[in-house]
This record gives structure tokens, sequence and C-alpha cells, in this order.
């Protein structure tokens, strides 16, 4: 299979394959003209790193993943770490996005949004005055 039949059967643009291919997470067979010859397992494995990617997982932990899901003795407890702690990052991000809604809502709500020039929402990005600090 050629690399444009590839993108389109696992929905990644052929930049995205050939940058996994020069880092080493698909590794399709070169033809006698050097050429791309993908195999129907490499789509598989570029569909598992989209879809792994989707969900937020780093490249790091893609590849991890890969390995993982290659070894049939694997113990789903591995699996199930990496996974779980991923979950843990994306639940500290959640918690920093309220914190940033909630602040930004608050400066929203300060600001009269008319033709006074004064802001409350540019005066916080500005942060204190210089005479302020003395």
């Amino acid at each position: 299979m050629k690399i444009a039949d590839v993108a389109e059967a696992s929905g990644l643009s052929a930049k995205t394959i050939r940058y996994y291919e020069d880092i080493g997470l698909v590794r399709p067979a070169r033809g006698t003209n050097g050429y791309r010859a993908f195999e129907e397992t490499d789509v598989h494995k570029l569909r598992f790193l989209a879809r792994a990617r989707s969900l937020g997982f780093s490249i790091r932990e893609c590849r991890t993943l890969l390995s993982l899901y290659e070894d049939r003795a694997r113990a789903s407890a591995d699996v199930k770490a990496l996974a779980e702690e991923h979950l843990r990052r994306i639940d500290r991000k959640i918690a920093e996005l309220e914190g940033l809604r909630g602040t930004l809502a608050t400066l929203v709500a300060r600001c009269h949004g008319d033709e006074r020039p004064d802001c409350p929402i540019l005066d916080d990005l500005a942060g204190p005055s210089a005479g302020d600090a003395q």
C-alpha cells in the first residue's frame, strides 16, 4: 500500500505517518524501488496510534502502549497503570482550567463593557502597577 492509501485508511496525514516512521513507531517495508510498502498491520498500528493520540497520550506513552499491545504476555495491570496516570493528569488539567475559567468569569462580570475606558480585565492582566509595589 502507498502512503496516500494508508493515510486515507488510518485517518492520519502522510506527514504524520512519515514522522511516526522517523521516530520508529511504524516500520513499513521498502520495495526495491525504495518506496514504502505498507501492510495492513501498519494501517492497524496507525489507527491504534491515532486513537491513543486522540485520547491525549504522549508519543512516549503511545510507544509504551503499542509495545504492550504487541506483547501478548503483557499484564493488563501495566496498561491500566499507564492509563490511570494519564487520567490523573487530565483531572489536574481540568481543575486548572476550571480555576482559570472562574477567574476569567469574575473579571468579565466586573467589566462594564461600555464606553468607559476603565477595564478590570486589562487591570488584572497588567498586574500591580509599579506605584503599588512601593
